[in-house]
C-alpha cells in the first residue's frame, strides 16, 4: 500500500507521529519519502537520534505550521499521502487561548485542504478526538469543526480522486498528559487524586492508533469518520492499579471535563454503520445502503450511542496492570 510513495505526517515529532514513523520504516522500506511536518525544532533533533536520515535516507524533516498555508503547499509538492496529526490538545490551554486553538485546529485544517486539493495527494486520513463528540470544551468543538471540514472537503475535489477520512479514537495509553503517566509521576507521593469516582475513559495504545491509521489508508472510501471498537476503563481501576497503597482523594471534575467520554451520539446514529473492528459515521449525503453492500456493514440501531460508560467491554486492574508495563512503563512516554 505505502511502497514507493511519498507520505507526510503533520505533528510529525508527537507520540503519534514517532509511532507511525516507526511502523512505517519497519513494513515499508521500499517507501520514496517520509515527511515529518512540525513547527519544533527541538523536538526534530531529537527525532532525528532516533531515525537518522543516514540510516533512513527517506526521511525528510521539514520545518513549519499548519497554519501557515503557503509553507504547506511548497512542502506538499510530490506527496501522495498524507498524515494530519497537528494540533493543539491541552484543554485548558485552550480555554485560556481560544483562537490559538482555533486557528491551529480549524484554520490549519482548512489551510491543509485547500493545499492537498491544488497538489496531487491522493489520500488524506486525520486524527480526531473523542472530545468532538457533543463538545464540551473548546478543544472538542475546534475538533468536531476540523472534522466537518476533512468529511466536506470530499464533495470540492471534483475530478481529482483524493479521499479524505477522520479517524476518531479515545485516550491513547501513556500519550503526554493523560493520566496514567499523571499517576505514575505523583505515585512516589503516596496520593493519586481522582476527579470523580464514577469516571471512566476509553483506552486505546499509540500502536492500536497507528493500525487503526493504515486501515483507513487502504479501506476509507472518503467521508467516513471511523471509530473503533475499544475497551473501557475506570478512573478508580486505574489508580488500584497503580497506586494500590496510595491515598486516592476525590478533588472534583476539572472545567471542560465528562465523566464518560463520547465517541458517537445518539443523533449520530442514523449515519452510523458497524463495520466489525470499526464503526463509521458517514456523510449525510452517502447512500449508506450502498456503501454497507461495498464494505459488509451493517446500519446501527436508531438511537445507539458509544460511551465508555456504556461500553461492554472494561479493563480489570490486572489487565491494566499488564498494558501500564506494556506500552507505559516499558517505553519512553513523552
Amino acid at each position: 500500500m505505502l511502497e514507493n510513495k511519498s507520505i507526510f505526517i503533520t505533528g510529525g515529532t508527537g507520540s503519534f507521529g514517532k509511532a507511525f514513523v516507526r511502523t512505517v520504516l519497519e513494513r515499508y522500506p521500499g517507501i520514496k519519502r517520509l515527511v515529518i511536518f512540525s513547527r519544533d525544532e527541538l523536538k526534530q533533533f531529537e527525532m532525528q537520534q532516533e531515525f537518522p536520515q543516514s540510516k533512513y535516507p527517506g526521511l525528510r524533516y521539514f520545518l513549519g505550521d499548519v497554519r501557515d498555508e503557503a509553507r504547506l503547499r511548497r512542502a506538499l509538492e510530490g506527496i501522495d499521502i498524507v498524515i494530519h496529526a497537528a494540533a493543539l490538545k491541552q484543554v485548558p490551554a485552550a480555554e485560556y487561548n481560544p483562537f490559538e486553538c482555533i486557528k491551529t485546529n480549524i484554520l490549519g485544517a482548512q489551510n491543509l485542504i485547500e493545499a492537498c486539493l491544488d497538489s496531487d495527494v491522493e489520500r488524506l486520513v486525520a486524527l480526531s478526538t473523542d472530545k468532538a463528540a457533543a463538545p464540551i470544551n473548546l478543544y472538542g468543538a475546534t475538533k468536531l469543526a476540523s472534522d466537518k471540514l476533512f468529511v466536506a472537503a470530499n464533495t470540492i475535489q471534483g475530478d481529482r480522486g483524493i479521499r479524505f477520512s477522520v479517524v476518531r479514537y479515545g485516550n491513547v495509553m501513556g500519550s503526554r498528559g493523560s493520566v496514567i503517566p499523571f499517576f505514575l509521576d505523583k505515585k512516589s507521593t503516596g496520593t493519586l487524586p481522582i476527579t470523580d469516582e464514577r469516571m471512566t475513559r476509553f483506552n486505546i495504545s499509540l500502536q492500536d492508533g497507528v493500525e487503526m491509521v493504515l486501515w483507513s489508508l487502504e479501506n476509507a472510501e472518503g467521508g467516513e469518520i471511523l471509530v473503533p471498537k475499544i475497551p473501557s476503563y475506570r478512573i478508580t481501576d486505574v489508580a488500584e492499579a497503580i497506586g494500590p497503597d496510595c491515598e486516592h482523594p476525590v478533588v472534583g471534575v476539572r472545567p471542560g471535563e465528562k465523566i464518560h467520554e463520547e465517541m458517537i451520539t445518539a443523533s449520530d446514529s442514523f449515519n452510523t454503520v458497524d463495520l466489525g473492528k470499526f464503526y463509521a459515521i458517514l456523510p449525510v449525503q452517502m447512500d449508506i445502503d450502498a456503501y454497507n453492500a461495498r464494505n459488509g456493514g451493517t446500519r446501527v440501531e436508531p438511537g445507539f450511542a458509544y460511551n465508555s460508560g456504556d461500553n461492554e467491554d472494561f479493563l480489570t486492574v490486572e489487565q491494566l496492570r499488564d498494558l501500564i508495563d506494556e506500552h507505559v512503563v516499558g517505553n519512553s512516554v513523552d
